[in-house]
């Protein structure tokens, strides 16, 4: 295999990697409110890139599944919608965290063997 054909199926397995945790990374930052912008700018600085086009149908997902709750913020020169999770994506964000690290662990054992 040429090296540009490994470098493309190198890139889409990184990304499928990827696509697994950008939900538990944004559940993760949302334990109080913020808004589409700020989540950008807290993952980023956290190494994790997400942008807007995969982040705000990622918020309204979750959202429509009861993870999140939103409000508007109309009091400053430009309205905010506000996302934080809800009482059940609280709850599913822990059972998520539990899996991640029993996740963690088993792969630890497996790659290194």
């Amino acid at each position: 295999m040429d090296e540009k054909k490994q470098d493309t199926l190198l890139d889409s397995m990184i990304l499928e990697l990827r696509r697994g945790t950008i939900i538990l990374s944004v559940m993760s930052q949302l334990k109080k409110p913020e808004y589409g912008y700020s989540l950008v700018v807290l993952l980023e600085e956290k190494g994790i890139s997400v942008d807007a086009g995969t982040l705000y149908p990622l918020l309204r997902r979750l959202e429509g599944q009861g993870l999140l709750e939103s409000s508007w913020d109309v009091g400053s020169s430009k309205p905010r919608k506000y996302y934080q999770l809800s009482d059940y994506g609280r709850t599913i964000y822990i059972q998520l965290c539990d899996h991640w690290f029993s996740m963690i662990e088993n792969m630890n054992k497996i790659l290194k063997d």
